[in-house]
């Protein structure tokens, strides 16, 4: 797979102060996933990745982003809504949550013809939580996480 080839994907990793990760339920798939979405085209992945944040959470991050760098993806005909198998390059960002949010909360998606006035629910996931409902990718984002918090606090 080429960068060139693949389709991009911003993917926010917000955390809160106590490390946990802000992760939702995606009523569509039927699974756990963390927010992201399409780079749309002449768009940056530092912009995409807040855009968003906000259409999937309604939260306007106008923080600090760390990049957590790539993760390559081969993505199955019929998976997320999408028809072809496809390439993919997620931009992963660590995100520090900018005041508390609450520990759940409920919003309906917007800027997807695919998820617009679908709920999404979200919680937070504790750093040693058990990692049930999530596909691969999410694993390997949850995994890369993870790893820049462990460094971050050696």
């Amino acid at each position: 797979m080429t960068a060139r080839t693949a389709i991009h994907k911003a993917c926010a990793c917000v955390v809160d102060d106590r490390g946990r990760l802000l992760v939702f339920h995606h009523p569509g798939d039927k699974s756990m996933q963390l927010p992201k979405g399409t780079v749309e085209p002449g768009e940056a992945p530092e912009d995409a990745v807040r855009r968003e944040l906000l259409e999937e959470s309604g939260i306007d991050y106008r923080g600090e982003l760390q990049p957590l760098g790539t993760l390559d993806r081969e993505c199955e005909a019929g998976i997320e809504g999408n028809v072809h198998r496809h390439a993919q390059l997620w931009h992963l960002f660590l995100m520090r949550a900018p005041s508390p949010l609450p520990e759940t909360f409920d919003h309906v998606a917007m800027g997807s013809p695919e998820e617009d006035g679908l709920v999404f629910s979200f919680n937070w996931l504790a750093p040693d939580a058990p990692l049930d409902g999530f596909t691969t990718p999410y694993l390997n984002a949850i995994a890369r996480v993870r790893e820049a918090l462990l460094a971050d606090a050696a």
